[in-house]
């Protein structure tokens, strides 16, 4: 038994040293929501912030956010994570989420829509975003296609 153990301990050696290699960046991510940074990742901080303060600036924000992490997508699937589209499509559907944001986004964060009709704008992007989650991720289908058709009366 001694022996076994003495032969196979340059071998776990080995695998220890190799599995302890990394390239520094987390490159088999299949998803990213926005980029690490101190205490988690971007879309957490964004929407812990909103969540806790929940003021209009929190909500622009994290409307913008959501934006960022759509058109940008990284990881190794090159997509927006799951459930992405569907939340922040359900976003720009609230009432009061145009409003809050045509009264209080910065002149920056306007320039992301390019509109001066944020709630037919909002509307129209929230529809777009919830089939756009639907066409990711099928099977969010269920959960997603009766909310789109209530939205459609």
């Amino acid at each position: 038994m001694r022996k076994k153990l003495l032969l196979a301990l340059p071998t776990l050696a080995v695998a220890a040293l190799l599995s302890s290699c990394s390239g520094g960046k987390m490159t088999y991510a299949l998803y990213n929501y926005g980029g690490m940074q101190y205490a988690g990742t971007y879309y957490e901080n964004i929407v812990y912030n909103n969540e806790k303060n929940m003021t209009p600036e929190t909500l622009c924000a994290l409307v913008v956010g959501y934006e960022d992490i759509i058109q940008h997508p990284t990881g190794l699937r090159k997509m927006p994570p799951p459930g992405i589209c569907a939340e922040y499509g359900y976003l720009l559907l609230k009432p009061g989420t145009a409003t809050t944001f045509a009264q209080n986004a910065t002149d920056v964060q306007k320039n992301w829509y390019q509109t001066d009709d944020y709630p037919a704008f909002f509307k129209n992007r929230g529809i777009e975003m919830l089939k756009k989650e639907i066409e990711l991720y099928p099977e969010s289908k269920t959960f997603i296609e009766p909310f789109i058709e209530k939205l459609s009366k």
